[in-house]
């Protein structure tokens, strides 16, 4: 039960990191950056950031993994403690990777809105 415990708070603290690392991304620009470059990388970071339909996901998606893998867990070697954990952490691993990658998509996207040539 303790392994379990120390498992599944490695878990979130990960997901946790993961899921804001989209957000503060740094693109690469074709050519030198405008003086307005900065100014504009920082109020499109702060867009990624407040996208918090994107943290409701990676809930969400921790609990519906929680679910199947205590589901699976029972089935298999009767432990659904250990199966909810498991399935909790991929599902929130999982959505978190997706929710950074989304963020960075949404930096890029509007650093080229405000004219920047932004190759990625």
């Amino acid at each position: 039960m303790k392994t379990q415990l120390v498992i599944s708070t490695a878990g979130v603290v990960l997901i946790a990191a993961c899921a804001d690392s989209g957000a503060n991304y740094q693109p690469i620009l074709d050519g030198t950056p405008t003086p307005a470059y900065q100014a504009d990388l920082a109020a499109c970071q702060a867009l990624a950031h407040d996208q918090n339909q994107f943290d409701q996901e990676t809930l969400g998606a921790t609990v519906l993994g929680a679910g199947a893998g205590a589901a699976l867990g029972a089935a298999e070697s009767g432990d659904a403690l250990g199966g909810a954990l498991a399935g909790a952490l991929a599902g929130g691993i999982a959505s978190a990777v997706d929710v950074s990658e989304r963020r960075e998509s949404i930096v890029v996207e509007c650093l080229r809105g405000r004219g920047h040539r932004v190759v990625g």
